[in-house]
């Protein structure tokens, strides 16, 4: 029907004579509008990320110990200027493309091993915390690649309050499980204002192996500049599973194997979903405050390892539009000289639909 009323505004358009003879001339004729396709009825998400390394089999409370991040996933908005930024809007123009933004805020926080050295260990990672919002926003084309330009503005230093996160959680739980005080926060990480503007860009290669069945696989590449992190990155992820074109992955906290909150109800096929995962992502590391010190001030610090690379695996399960969980279990190799092995910890995401 849309070719045919193409066909008949062309024909008209070139033949106005037409249209007046079969009209009374006290008739105007009317101005044709433009054809806007209305935006899918949808409501928002919340995604609520914990990481910790006490998720693990073998719980640990060293190095990456602790990241919290509450994430809002907007519905489809129209197109917004900030997508001039994006690649994908020159190099595929005419595609079908889907707009979302995000609001994000989170916590991150780093030790070293011995929590009970005050001073700390001059060659373990030192003591610091990142506590950060921002916005994003997500440009999906032709639902299979997938555009995250994301800025996040915080502080780091006593500010972030990890001092007082990760002590005060030890004292709820130290009746329930052994836990130890860390003594050394006063020689953290001095307080420092910190951006971190970040790119990624996905692909979605899937394949259907039948009875609802489906498998994908998911490159990415992106970069992250700033004062807080600056590296490239490369990585991929495997899926199995059911209705895999709703979303790219479990959502993670930087700089971890890139996730994303992205969730498109309109690629469900069935109400419920799952999927297993695997993925790898290597980084090539230029700035890292956590290790490398404060910015502008003199700071414990230790010497990066310039190429870091994560392992990640895990289950997600979803019903309908309504709520996910995912559960992840990641390996990260050595981040800093003298480390003595690889850091672990787990996540659990859980994400629902707003009414």
């Amino acid at each position: 029907m849309r070719h045919v009323g193409l066909v008949a505004l062309a024909v008209l358009g070139c033949c106005p004579g037409a249209l007046a003879a079969d009209l009374p001339a006290a008739v105007p004729v009317p101005a044709t509008a433009p054809v806007v396709a209305p935006l899918p009825q949808e409501s928002g998400r919340f995604t609520l990320i914990e990481e910790n390394d006490a998720l693990m089999p073998r719980p640990t409370d060293r190095w990456y110990t602790q990241g919290l991040e509450l994430n809002y996933l907007s519905a489809p908005i129209a197109g917004t200027g900030v997508a001039a930024f994006l690649p994908s809007s020159y190099l595929d123009p005419g595609s079908f493309r889907t707009q979302r933004f995000e609001l994000v805020l989170g916590q991150t926080i780093f030790t070293p091993q011995n929590l009970r050295l005050n001073p700390p260990d001059p060659t373990d990672r030192p003591y610091a915390a990142w506590l950060y919002a921002g916005a994003g926003l997500y440009q999906e084309t032709d639902h299979r690649s997938l555009d995250h330009l994301q800025l996040l503005v915080g502080v780091i230093g006593p500010a972030a309050l990890g001092e007082q996160v990760q002590n005060g959680f030890h004292d709820i739980i130290s009746g329930i499980n052994s836990q130890v005080t860390a003594a050394g926060w006063g020689s953290q990480l001095k307080n420092e204002a910190g951006v971190m503007l970040s790119y990624e860009h996905k692909w979605r290669w899937g394949a259907p192996l039948g009875d609802g069945f489906g498998v994908d696989v998911i490159p990415e590449v992106g970069a992250t500049v700033g004062n807080v992190l600056t590296y490239g990155e490369v990585g991929a992820m495997l899926r199995l599973g059911r209705n895999l074109n709703a979303d790219y992955g479990p959502a993670r906290i930087k700089p971890a194997l890139s996730g994303t909150t992205w969730f498109d109800p309109s690629q469900l096929q069935g109400p419920m979903g799952w999927y297993i995962f695997v993925g790898a992502q290597g980084k090539a590391v230029a700035r890292n405050i956590f290790l490398d010190g404060n910015t502008f001030v003199a700071s414990p610090s230790v010497t990066k390892e310039t190429f870091v690379a994560d392992l990640s695996g895990g289950v997600s399960f979803f019903w309908a539009d309504l709520a996910k969980v995912d559960f992840v279990l990641t390996w990260r190799s050595k981040e800093f000289v003298g480390q003595p092995e690889p850091d672990r910890y787990g996540g659990v995401n859980i994400s629902v639909k707003l009414p």
